[in-house]
């Protein structure tokens, strides 16, 4: 998960002619869904907006952060959409069929607040929360871990984290061993860190190249 930023791509035109309590999500146009998904795709890139991977490998669906069988007022609202993978075992399905009981006030939300400030990801693929974190946040991070299935011990996910980074963790551990500062390894990485900006787990990679 990393933080997006909805301020650099305005709500659809078409959002505007749906109305809660006169139309259904259902009614929502391919046409439209597609120009959602144009936009969507400004903010995000072609990657889910929780785990971060490819939509292209594991397919798409336009979520709704809160659920609109909640909370529907919100069905058509522009802040409540993101682009999710399609996957069951993670995300936006998994969020919304196979979490359970959850309170959505406790989950991290990519386009309100930085995940970098909660989470290291790991070169194994594992998912840290970091330290120093109050009671409150430590729980968030944990739930929205749980609510997403962003970080199960053997899970595909970690796997395929594992296997994004792998290509960078040696010259990372050269680096780090070096005793270089932490502006230096940035710096020496910064080529890398730009192109992989717009990979499939570039949190992930960013943060084996620049944390320790």
């Amino acid at each position: 998960m990393r933080k997006l930023d909805r301020m650099i791509c305005p709500a659809p035109a078409c959002l505007g002619g749906y109305v809660h309590g006169v139309h259904t999500w259902d009614d929502v146009s391919p046409a439209h869904k597609e120009e959602i998904r144009t936009q969507l795709e400004a903010m995000q890139g072609r990657r889910c907006a929780y785990c971060e991977g490819s939509i292209d490998n594991l397919g798409q669906h336009i979520e709704h952060f809160r659920r609109k069988n909640r909370h529907p007022a919100l069905t058509f609202d522009w802040s409540n959409l993101y682009w999710s993978c399609n996957e069951t075992d993670s995300c936006g399905h998994f969020k919304d069929s196979g979490a359970g009981t959850y309170n959505v006030s406790d989950l991290i939300d990519p386009c309100l607040h930085d995940p970098d400030a909660f989470y290291v990801f790991r070169s194994d693929g594992t998912i840290s929360i970091r330290h120093g974190l109050s009671a409150s946040d430590v729980h968030r991070a944990k739930e929205t871990l749980r609510v997403f299935a962003l970080d199960a011990d053997w899970g595909r996910l970690r796997a395929m984290r594992k296997a994004a980074v792998s290509g960078y963790v040696s010259d990372a551990d050269e680096a780090f061993s070096a005793g270089l500062s932490l502006a230096d390894i940035q710096e020496y990485f910064a080529d890398a860190l730009d192109c992989a900006e717009s990979l499939p787990f570039s949190t992930a990679i960013r943060h084996v190249l620049t944390e320790r």
